[in-house]
C-alpha cells in the first residue's frame, strides 16, 4: 500500500493548519470523529462527489508514516477502503500542498502524478 494519502482542504483551513500546528479536521470530520482521506486513485473521485465546482481548495499530501495518531482503512464508496485518521493531522506529517484549481470544465485539475 502506498504511504502517500490525500485530504481536500479550504485554503482557510490550510492557512490556520499552518498556524497552528495541526488539523482537528473540517466539519465533517469532526462530526464522522476522523479525518476523511483519500489514495491517489480515490481523490478526484473524492473532489468530484464533494467539492463540486468550489474553489479555494487545496489538495494536501500526507506521508503516513508521520502521522501521530491512528489510521485506519476503512469500506466506504463502494466499499472501497478509505484512509481515515483517528486525531489531529501535524503539519510534519505533509509532504506537499497545492492549490486545486477548477477547469473550464467545472472539475479540478489534479497534478499528473500523485503518489
Amino acid at each position: 500500500m502506498n504511504q502517500l494519502i490525500y485530504k481536500i482542504m479550504s485554503a482557510r483551513e490550510w492557512r490556520l493548519m499552518q498556524e497552528l500546528g495541526s488539523f482537528q479536521g473540517s466539519e465533517v470530520d469532526l462530526k464522522d470523529g476522523y479525518i476523511h482521506f483519500s489514495t491517489a486513485d480515490q481523490v478526484a473521485e473524492t473532489a468530484a462527489k464533494h467539492f463540486s465546482c468550489q474553489q479555494d481548495l487545496v489538495l494536501v499530501e500526507v506521508d503516513i508514516l508521520g502521522l501521530d495518531a491512528e489510521l485506519r482503512w476503512e469500506p466506504s464508496r463502494n466499499g472501497q477502503l478509505f484512509p481515515h485518521l483517528y486525531g489531529n493531522l501535524t503539519l510534519p506529517a505533509v509532504t506537499e500542498a497545492a492549490e486545486l484549481k477548477l477547469g473550464k470544465d467545472g472539475r479540478h485539475v489534479f497534478p499528473t502524478q500523485l503518489g
